[in-house]
């Protein structure tokens, strides 16, 4: 009688085999979808690693759009050097001009003659996104010429590799040739980080108080999100709600910045999913999600998704034409009095 064990072996060999193929043909498990709370010519987005300047995340983030109260982190910047340099140092006095003074919300209200120290001004910029004292920092910082300290902002931000970045005013109030980026936004936010790490705890501070009342901010993401430390918001019905923000906890550091949502609470939120997407495993390796626009759903993953291997700063810019007709209203929040509600948006490519 033949033996029956090469029968045997033949069949666990047969199944097997079926197993493998059956697991080869499974269907993928389907693509990914991040939602985003806003309109497609207004979204930008990027994640960077803050360590290695590695994108880990990013969508349209070379093209141009209105930073809005994003300007002040330059405004701060060239104030910080400022300091470093001992050509003021926190108790100077800044006078408010005028034109300081008449600057639309968000404000702390001066008039003119008064003045504002340093520190106070910091605080005033980063907690409120005061307008009337970015103009005044301007001005003092440009020899008494905003547009002149404008160009200077402009100047510093080409030496920083911010190639998409024009300033015309302090504050990031509408104006049709003030552009950046969402890339050189998370240029700008590393710089503030590792040139000035002694003033960075500005960024964490949600209130402070001026002339004896409790000033609030307008960053909810502090203290929302663990290991969330900074660093700015900005809104102009032109731009939509914009954030950088820098997470540091964990021995990860990233600097995320959004661009152009419809709310500041889809923003945080959308800000907040790009954290904890970015803190995944094998990010590198994770295919890139569908992205679902407010109210829209593509059919199809939308060009510009992210580049995982580029690395800031350095990248070779990629010039969108920007609009001419400037935005509205004022900061980091609408103002009545200046709502345009047919504001033009710039394109993207």
């Amino acid at each position: 009688m033949p033996p029956t064990f090469p029968f045997l072996q033949k069949l666990i060999a047969l199944l097997a085999l079926l197993a493998l193929v059956a697991g080869c043909t499974t269907a993928a498990p389907p693509e990914s979808v991040l939602a985003v709370p806003a309109q497609p010519q207004k979204y930008a987005a990027i994640v960077v690693d803050a360590s290695t300047g590695k994108t880990l995340f990013e969508v349209n983030s070379r093209s141009q759009r209105y930073p809005a109260s994003l300007t002040k982190m330059m405004t701060l910047y060239m104030l910080f050097e400022a300091l470093e340099s001992g050509r003021v140092t926190k108790e100077t006095r800044i006078p408010v001009s005028d034109h300081a003074a008449s600057q639309p919300p968000t404000k702390l209200r001066f008039r003119r003659g008064e003045t504002i120290d340093v520190d106070s001004a910091i605080r005033a910029m980063v907690v409120k996104s005061a307008n009337d004292v970015a103009v005044a920092v301007g001005e003092y910082l440009g020899g008494g010429s905003e547009d002149q300290f404008a160009a200077m902002m402009t100047a510093k931000a080409r030496s920083l590799g911010m190639s998409g970045t024009n300033f015309r005013n302090a504050c990031g109030l509408p104006d049709d040739g003030q552009v950046t980026t969402a890339r050189d936004m998370a240029v700008l936010g590393m710089a503030l980080e590792k040139r000035f790490p002694q003033h960075f705890h500005y960024f964490s501070e949600s209130d402070f108080m001026f002339r004896g009342r409790l000033v609030r901010g307008h960053n909810d993401m502090l203290g929302r999100v663990r290991g969330v430390d900074g660093i700015k918001t900005g809104y102009i019905r032109a731009s939509g709600y914009n954030i950088v923000t820098s997470y540091n906890a964990d021995g990860r550091h990233l600097i995320v910045v959004v661009m152009g949502a419809d709310t500041a609470r889809q923003r945080n939120d959308h800000a907040e999913a790009l954290i904890q997407r970015s803190l995944g495993p094998a990010i590198a390796d994770a295919s890139q999600p569908r992205l679902m626009y407010s109210g829209q759903q593509p059919a199809s993953p939308p060009p510009g998704l992210p580049q995982a291997d580029s690395a800031l700063p350095g990248l070779p810019p990629q010039p969108t034409p920007a609009s001419t007709v400037p935005g509205s209203p004022a900061s980091d929040f609408p103002s009545p009095d200046l709502a345009s509600p047919g504001a033009p948006l710039l394109p993207t490519q």
